[in-house]
């Protein structure tokens, strides 16, 4: 069965990798996952945060003055919460690269424009074959308008793609006013694919300390729904790439996304619950439900249920809409 298919230019065998996570810090796990089939290996989030407070810190080195402002330093992370400081990543960014034959991507995680958007030129020498740009950003000030918001986003991603060639892809929440605009937008900004979405990590609250809790969930099943209602709005009407990431766990996971228009899957939480093997199931799955359903390829699947066909995407969404709140007997 022929499962191969073109994400942000590259052609791939299959749409499945794993995404930015921890899975790509281990040569020996990295290893793993190509064996069990990965088309590409996306690495952990390089956050902006970590670069400037290694630019920061060189300041202080050179600036006798550096302890005038120390509340100003308190605004970063300590740098021991990171798995890997800006030049370790790239180390390991060059060992992925020559440890495995597959696509690399690596990740920036940003929100404003600055001097650490050189790390995306540093990435692409490093032997990045794209770059995944996540811009994880909750918009918490109220007197900024969502245009702003947006047009920063728009800002960044000019910056980043005034540094590099090689292929970007924007990782998106799905916290838009108007996101169908926005994609479009990203793309007319020189955007080659989206990512759909990150995940916003909703904090707790422990009453009896007054602390908040910062536990990491896993994504499960549940959190698939509003990628596919995306994937299904924007497949075939925004030019980019299109892949999903959040709540795939199964063969079935997988085919709908493909089918709401998804040119790459991404599943983490599945893989560091069952292992890198979990993949090669999933994709062996793929090839297996094509067969038996008589499809002669995945390309004949993909956006074979989207919205390009459909004369009004608004009206057919409320017409769900209105469906599903009648159907609780």
């Amino acid at each position: 069965m022929d499962l191969s298919t073109t994400y942000l230019g590259l052609p791939l065998p299959h749409p499945l990798m794993p995404g930015a996570s921890p899975l790509a810090d281990d040569l020996d796990t990295v290893r793993r996952l190509e064996d069990a089939g990965a088309a590409a290996i996306v690495m952990r989030s390089l956050f902006e945060e970590q670069i400037a407070a290694e630019q920061m810190g060189a300041y202080r080195v050179m600036d006798t003055h550096a302890g005038a402002h120390p509340e100003a330093q308190s605004y970063f992370p300590d740098t021991d919460v990171f798995a890997l400081g800006p030049d370790e990543y790239l180390e390991q960014l060059a060992r992925v690269k020559a440890t495995v034959a597959v696509p690399v991507i690596a990740s920036l995680n940003g929100t404003t424009v600055g001097g650490w958007l050189d790390f995306a030129r540093r990435m692409a020498e490093a032997g990045a074959d794209a770059l995944e740009l996540n811009v994880y950003e909750i918009a918490t000030d109220p007197t900024e308008p969502a245009a702003a918001v947006e047009a920063r986003l728009v800002e960044v991603l000019r910056a980043v793609r005034g540094q590099v060639r090689i292929p970007i892809a924007v990782k998106l929440s799905p916290f838009f006013s108007a996101l169908a605009n926005l994609a479009r937008t990203l793309a007319g900004a020189g955007a080659d694919g989206l990512v759909l979405f990150n995940r916003f990590y909703q904090p707790d609250v422990d009453v009896e300390t007054l602390e908040v809790d910062r536990t990491l969930h896993l994504s499960d099943p549940h959190e698939l729904p509003l990628r596919l209602r995306w994937l299904a709005i924007l497949s075939g009407r925004v030019d980019a790439s299109l892949a999903a990431s959040g709540g795939v766990h199964s063969t079935l996971d997988a085919l709908k996304a493909v089918m709401c228009g998804a040119d790459a899957v991404q599943i983490v939480s599945a893989l560091l619950r069952n292992g890198p093997g979990r993949l090669a199931t999933i994709r062996d799955g793929l090839a297996e439900w094509l067969e038996e359903h008589e499809y002669e390829s995945l390309a004949q699947a993909r956006g074979s249920m989207s919205l390009l066909r459909c004369p009004d995407p608004r009206a057919y969404e409320r017409g769900n809409y209105m469906s599903i709140l009648q159907s609780w007997r």
